[in-house]
C-alpha cells in the first residue's frame, strides 16, 4: 500500500498505526484508552516553560516530542477529535535568582521574589522580564513551525480562569497537605502551604504558613513577614499562586490536560501532582518521563552550569531536522548531548529520508522521518553526506563554500547551490563544524613501515585509474590494496570468498592522510576529492614520514 493510498484512506492508516510500536503511537494509544474511560470532544496536550531563562534545547525537545504524539493521536482517531497543544508559561513564579547571562542585572536584583511578570525587563523591550522571555518563547516555537497556543500563568490566575479550581484547592486543603507534608523536611513542613500569597506591601511571592482558612469566603489568612500583621486574602483573582506541585495539579485539573511529558528528574513531582489532581476530583494526564541529556563527561546537563549544547549551537552546525531526529530517538534513554553527536544525526536523518520511499506503509510508520514531518516527509535529495563534506573541508583546508562546491560540482554535474539549497546550507554547517571542532584537534599519525608500503601501493594503484572512475571502482582498489597483513580479516570474507579487510586499514587511512579518527567511505571521498588530489595527499603523507 502506498503513501498516497494511505493518505486517501485514513482508516487504513489507522489500522496500521494501531499495530505500530513506534513510541509516539504507543503514547497516543494510551490517550485513546483514556478517552474510552473519560469521553470528551477535545484532547489537550501541554508543555511547560519556566520564563526565568530563555528557551533552550530541552524546550525544543519537549514540544517536538509532544507534537509527534499529537500527530500520532490524530492518525489513530482519524482526526475526528479536536486537539490543541498549549505551551504554558509559569510566568507568575517569583524570580529566585538573577540569571548570569543578563548584562543589566540592576532591575532584576531589585525585584527578587516578585512574579516574573512584575519584574522590569532589563532589556527594555517589554513590559516585564516575564513578557520578554515569553516573547522569545513564541518566536522560538514559531521559528520551528510548531502548531501551538500560548498560555500565561499570570493571565490565567488574574483573569479568573483558575478561580473555580482554586476554591476546590481551598476546600481540599487538608487532603493536599496530607499528600505533600510527608515528602518535606521538618523546617519546610513548618512553613508549607499550597497557596503562596502575593504581598500587598512588596509584591513578593510569599512562602508563609496559613493561620486560618475560610472555605465559605474563599480566603486564607497569613502573617505578613514585613509588617507582622495578619492579612486575609482571597485565593482567587490573582491574589495568590499555588506552590509548584499544587500549581501543576491546579493547571491539569482546571484545564483538563490530557497529556504532558516531563523529565526523569520530575518523576516524584508528577506522582504527587497526580495525587493532588485526584483530591480535586480530576484525572491526571497521560505522559511519560523522558531521560535527561548528558554532557561530554556523562554528567547531567544544567542550564546554570552551561555544560551542554544550546539550540543556537546545534543550528550553527546542523539542520533542525537532525535535531528532531536526536529528540525522536530513544526518549527514555539517557543520551550525550554534545557536539560529536551532530554528524551522525545529520547523516542518519538523510539515510532515513532516502530509505522512506522504498519502505512499505507499515515500515514507513516506524521511520523517524514520518514522525518528524507529521506523516509528510520531503523528497530526499542530498547527493553527498555530511561526513563526506567534513572530510573534504579537512583534506583541502577549504574554509569557503566556493571551494567545496567546486568538488561537489565535479562529482555531481548539475548540482549547484541554487538547485540544492539544503545542500548549500549543509556546506555552511560543515565549514562551521570544521573550524570549531576538527581543525583545533587535527593531528596526523606517522605510518609504520608496513603502513608506508601499503600507502605507496595504494598511491600507485590510484594513479593508474581513470580520473572519472566511479566511487565503487575506487573503493574496490582501496579494498584490494588493504587485503594484506596486518589488515586481513580472516573471519569476515569478501564477496569473492577471499579474506576481508579490517577497519584498521581504513582507520589508518583517516589517521595518516586526514588527521582524523574516522571518515566517510574512502572510495566516495576520493571520487569527490579527485584521484589526482588523493595521490598528492598520499605523497604528502609519505614525505612527512620519510
Amino acid at each position: 500500500m502506498s503513501v498516497i493510498d494511505l493518505a486517501a484512506n485514513p482508516s487504513d492508516l489507522r489500522a496500521l498505526a494501531e499495530q505500530s510500536n513506534a513510541w509516539p503511537f504507543e503514547q497516543a494509544k494510551a490517550i485513546v484508552t483514556r478517552l474510552k474511560k473519560h469521553p470528551k470532544d477535545e484532547v489537550l496536550f501541554e508543555t511547560g516553560y519556566g520564563p526565568s531563562g530563555l528557551p533552550h534545547i530541552g524546550t525544543f525537545g519537549e514540544v517536538a516530542r509532544t507534537t509527534m504524539v499529537r500527530h500520532a493521536f490524530r492518525v489513530l482517531t482519524e482526526d475526528k477529535i479536536k486537539t490543541r497543544l498549549l505551551a504554558f508559561s509559569d510566568d507568575m513564579d517569583g524570580l529566585r535568582k538573577v540569571p548570569d547571562n543578563v548584562a543589566n542585572k540592576g532591575p532584576l536584583e531589585a525585584n527578587l521574589g516578585k512574579p516574573l511578570t512584575r519584574v522590569p525587563d532589563p532589556f527594555g523591550t517589554h513590559d516585564s522580564f516575564g513578557a520578554h522571555n515569553n516573547a522569545r518563547l513564541r518566536a522560538f516555537l514559531d521559528h520551528f513551525g510548531f502548531d501551538y497556543e500560548f498560555a500565561s500563568s499570570t493571565e490565567y490566575y488574574t483573569s479568573g480562569r483558575f478561580d473555580a479550581t482554586l476554591l476546590k484547592m481551598l476546600a481540599a486543603y487538608d487532603k493536599v497537605m496530607a499528600i505533600i507534608l510527608p515528602t518535606l523536611g521538618p523546617d519546610r513542613r513548618a512553613t508549607y502551604s499550597p497557596f503562596l500569597p502575593i504581598s500587598r506591601t512588596t509584591g513578593v511571592v510569599l512562602q508563609v504558613p496559613m493561620i486560618r482558612r475560610d472555605v465559605a469566603a474563599g480566603t486564607v489568612t497569613y502573617v505578613d513577614p514585613d509588617t507582622n500583621e495578619e492579612v486575609e486574602t482571597p485565593v482567587t483573582g490573582g491574589n495568590v499562586k499555588c506552590q509548584w506541585k499544587a500549581d501543576w495539579a491546579l493547571r491539569w485539573a482546571a484545564l483538563g490536560v490530557d497529556y504532558e511529558m516531563a523529565g526523569k528528574d520530575l518523576i516524584d513531582s508528577v506522582k504527587l501532582s497526580g495525587q493532588i489532581v485526584r483530591a480535586l476530583g480530576g484525572t491526571p494526564p497521560e505522559g511519560f518521563n523522558y531521560e535527561l541529556f548528558l554532557d561530554e563527561q556523562g554528567q547531567k546537563i544544567s542550564k546554570s552550569k552551561g555544560n551542554g549544547l544550546t539550540i543556537d549551537e546545534w543550528l550553527r552546525y546542523a539542520s533542525p531536522e537532525s535535531l528532531s531526529l536526536f529528540m525522536y530517538r530513544e526518549p527514555k534513554a539517557a543520551k550525550r548531548l554534545y557536539f560529536d553527536v551532530i554528524p551522525r544525526n545529520v547523516d542518519d536523518y538523510q539515510q532515513f529520508l532516502d530509505g522512506f520511499p522504498r519502505q512499505d506503509a507499515r515500515q514507513q510508520l516506524g521511520n523517524p522521518v514520518w514522525h518528524i514531518h507529521s506523516g509528510r516527509p520531503p523528497k530526499a535529495d542530498m547527493p553527498v553526506t555530511f561526513q563526506l563534506l567534513l572530510t573534504l573541508v579537512s583534506s583541502s583546508n577549504a574554509e569557503n563554500a566556493e571551494t567545496l562546491w567546486g568538488f561537489i560540482g565535479r562529482y555531481r554535474p548539475g548540482v549547484t547551490a541554487k538547485t540544492h539549497p539544503k545542500l548549500d546550507a549543509m556546506v555552511g554547517y560543515a565549514i562551521n563544524y570544521y573550524r570549531d571542532f576538527v581543525a583545533p584537534t587535527k593531528q596526523f599519525r606517522e605510518p609504520n613501515e608496513t603502513e608506508r608500503a601499503a600507502l605507496q601501493d595504494l598511491r600507485d594503484a590510484l594513479s593508474q585509474l581513470p580520473q572519472d572512475s566511479s566511487a565503487e571502482d575506487i573503493q574496490n582498489v582501496v579494498y584490494e590494496i588493504g587485503r594484506r597483513d596486518p589488515f586481513l580479516d580472516q573471519v569476515k570474507k569478501g564477496k569473492d570468498g577471499r579474506p576481508g579487510v579490517t577497519l584498521d586499514w581504513f582507520n589508518m587511512l583517516y589517521q595518516v592522510l586526514l588527521g582524523q579518527e574516522k571518515g566517510p567511505r574512502f572510495g566516495s571521498f576520493v571520487a569527490v576529492y579527485g584521484i589526482g588530489n588523493a595521490v598528492n595527499m598520499i605523497d604528502g603523507a609519505l614525505a612527512r614520514s620519510a
